[in-house]
């Protein structure tokens, strides 16, 4: 954790009817100077979006050989290896040498675009990657919700995501745009 880092506590009830998961976790975020209130509440979505006792977050942007994200077994292999926002393909690579599986979160709508029509034929040949993209209005209204103490719900059913603070309400669907069939935590 960079020691210039501001840290955000959040409270977050999930209840995922898709995988049957529901609990409660207590989660410290360190924002570092350079991390957005946007891609730090896209790191909170895929935690709700792959939640169990074993998933943790990674130390930052300012960790690159760390994911955002990540999940290992016990005797420390990486099951599950989270990136968010348009990593390179040697990123990317690399992560999928090290991880069961690999999931990455593109958001910021036109830029990711961009990002998955340049590196789609490079990305195709990696079996154990998961590529999802969360739509601007919903990555923008997840920025919304950043405050240094969070209560956040968030409910999946069907696809669809509901996360939501004491006032508001976010509504999305994250589309999935390469698909790895072993998905782990779910």
């Amino acid at each position: 954790m960079a020691s210039n880092a501001t840290i955000y506590k959040a409270t977050l009830q999930i209840s995922s009817i898709d995988r049957q998961y529901y609990g409660d976790h207590a989660l410290t975020l360190a924002r570092h100077p350079s991390e957005t209130d946007e891609r730090m509440m896209v790191r909170v979505l895929a935690f709700a979006l792959h939640a169990n006792e074993a998933l943790l977050f990674g130390r930052g942007v300012s960790a690159e050989e760390e994911p955002a994200l990540w999940q290992k077994d016990p005797h420390g292999a990486i099951q599950l290896w989270v990136e968010v926002g348009q990593p390179d393909e040697k990123t990317i690579r690399q992560a999928c040498g090290r991880a069961k599986q690999v999931c990455v979160y593109t958001y910021g709508g036109r830029g990711a675009d961009q990002w998955w029509e340049k590196n789609l034929a490079t990305l195709a040949r990696f079996k154990n990657l998961t590529v999802m993209n969360v739509p601007i209005d919903g990555s923008k209204a997840l920025a919304a919700l950043a405050h240094p103490s969070m209560q956040l719900e968030c409910t999946v059913q069907e696809g669809q995501i509901w996360i939501a603070d004491e006032a508001h309400t976010v509504h999305m669907t994250v589309t999935m745009l390469k698909d790895d069939s072993t998905q782990i935590g779910q």
